[in-house]
């Protein structure tokens, strides 16, 4: 172990977990030092607390406050040094911020998301009433004077829907699930009302997001939300520009530089032209004319792989020979011997996060889906996979929950997608269809793509087709899952965690009863 003057370590103390231990962690540091420390350390000799010592100490102030802006004048410089030699990409993945996006569109959170390269913690539709006022007045949902008074109009429509429903179909819920009183009861029975509502508030309802991300993820979220034709991610992109900048701005200096920044945004806005322009050219873009109320579905387009390879691709790190004399070995084996293999490279798997081995990313499935919003925007929030999304638009249709029905608002239910459909009419009759979607209830219907491997198909199934989950999503989770065995019966076979259940019950229930017994216990 390396040894310290007593001097040396009242300089580290500040700022590392421990002076002694091999594992440690930084603490009280700008975020560019800390990334520009740990660049420097991929080309030195020593420890990093030596490093620290030898080239990083001096330049840092006594005291914390002497930092302005962040990470004020001497960080700067010191970044500028490391960014020469080591260049400023792998420096800006060893940062990080905490940033968060209030009162913004359901449109927008989709966008934040879309890179997926950070950690989101999203407001949930599920623990939320929207029935209540903001702050300053009025329902909870985007304004633009430009959009107009009717848009306003028919917002405050689709809000005044939702208040007047959730006790009434709150109470239907209470009646129907019969069960003894309880703080769990009562908050699964509220979570059920607000899950059976989601699909009637709009798109422009707003929420809160939390992000921590590296300054290098940040980067590329400014620059697609710089370059993004909605004037929502424009503005939420420039306010996140500012406040990582007041954190670290070292990490996103080139975003406004016009040879880096002001280039990468063209790039990004003709990519997206051409992409218009094309489908405009094949007649791709007509959506009214493909599908007009069209159901939800799950397609399989395309599967890569097969199951030997499959078995082949688990075998290989433990193995000493090519995967290709794997493969002749598994080709003299008979089903039922396959068959106990996989089983057992599997393992035993006693809840849903044990996870088989990476081979399973040998195998790639690719889905076309038609779901309502709703379910969309949960299933969009899995980061491993690919996820690519048409427009929201109203041509897919939507359709009234059986217990809203029940429950005796079915038709006010509809008078809302009319309204809501009737706005978007409108606002894209006056060529403003990327903002008319701010008027789409969240029940209406959405095409997107999920591409994914086994094993990440494995992750997603398992968790979205669970007791506690949607029954928009765990329908789709349910048919991605019976797809998958009409392909590879032994890859859906490992999905051991599936819950096939299908009637109605209180989701939450036993999740707010474990919640409980928690408290109780403390």
């Amino acid at each position: 172990m390396e040894s310290f003057t007593a001097a040396e370590r009242a300089r580290l103390a500040p700022h590392f977990t421990s002076v002694d231990e091999p594992v440690f962690a930084l603490v009280n540091l700008p975020e560019t030092v800390k990334g520009a420390l740990f660049a420097r350390y991929s080309r030195y000799p020593g420890t990093l607390r030596r490093l620290f010592l030898d080239e990083f100490a001096d330049s840092l102030p006594e005291q914390a406050d002497a930092w302005d802006a962040g990470e004020g004048e001497r960080a700067a410089r010191l970044y500028e040094r490391i960014f020469l030699g080591y260049g400023d990409d792998s420096v800006a993945q060893l940062g990080g911020a905490h940033v968060a996006c209030e009162w913004v569109s359901n449109v927008l959170t989709k966008v934040l998301q879309r890179p997926r390269l950070a950690a989101y913690l999203e407001q949930s539709t599920r623990y939320i009433a929207y029935d209540q006022p903001m702050p300053g007045g009025g329902y909870r949902y985007h304004r633009d004077p430009s959009l107009g008074p009717e848009y306003e109009a028919a917002m405050d429509a689709l809000f005044d829907t939702y208040s007047a429903a959730l006790p009434k179909v709150a109470a239907w819920v209470d009646a129907s699930f019969p069960g003894d009183p309880s703080p769990a009861r009562t908050r699964a029975v509220q979570a059920k009302a607000l899950d059976l509502l989601r699909g009637l508030l709009p798109a422009a309802s707003l929420s809160h997001m939390g992000i921590y991300a590296s300054g290098q993820t940040y980067e590329q979220l400014i620059l697609h939300l710089l370059a993004h034709p909605l004037p929502e991610a424009r503005r939420v992109g420039e306010g996140v520009l500012a406040a990582v900048k007041a954190v670290m701005p070292s990490f996103v200096a080139r975003v406004e530089r016009p040879d880096r920044g002001g280039e990468w945004i063209e790039y990004l806005r003709a990519r997206d032209a051409a992409a218009e322009r094309w489908t405009a050219r094949l007649g791709l873009d007509d959506a009214s004319a493909a599908a007009r109320d069209e159901g939800p579905s799950v397609r399989l387009l395309h599967v890569d792989g097969d199951e030997e390879s499959l078995l082949a691709a688990l075998l290989f790190e433990a193995a000493g020979v090519s995967e290709e004399e794997t493969r002749l070995r598994l080709s003299a084996l008979g089903p039922e011997e396959r068959a106990r293999m996989l089983a057992d490279l599997v393992g035993e798997r006693r809840n849903r996060r044990h996870r088989p081995g990476r081979g399973f990313e040998a195998l790639r499935y690719r889905f076309e889906i038609v779901s309502d919003y709703g379910a969309f925007r949960d299933l969009q929030r899995h980061r491993m996979l690919t996820v690519q999304w048409q427009r929201l638009g109203p041509h897919l249709g939507a359709e009234v929950p059986e217990e809203v029905e029940a429950a005796g608002c079915g038709d006010a239910y509809r008078r809302a997608l009319e309204v809501s459909r009737a706005e978007w009419e409108r606002l894209a009759a006056e060529g403003r269809e990327r903002e008319a979607l701010y008027a789409l209830c969240l029940g209406f219907r959405i095409r997107y793509i999920l591409d994914c491997n086994a094993r990440e198909a494995m992750q997603l199934i398992e968790l979205r087709s669970g007791r506690e989950g949607h029954p928009s999503y765990r329908a789709v989770a349910h048919e991605m899952h019976r797809l998958i065995a009409s392909v590879h019966p032994a890859v859906a076979n490992a999905m051991v965690h599936v819950d096939h259940e299908t009637e109605p019950r209180l989701e939450r229930i036993l999740a707010e009863m474990r919640t409980e017994a928690k408290r109780a216990a403390v």
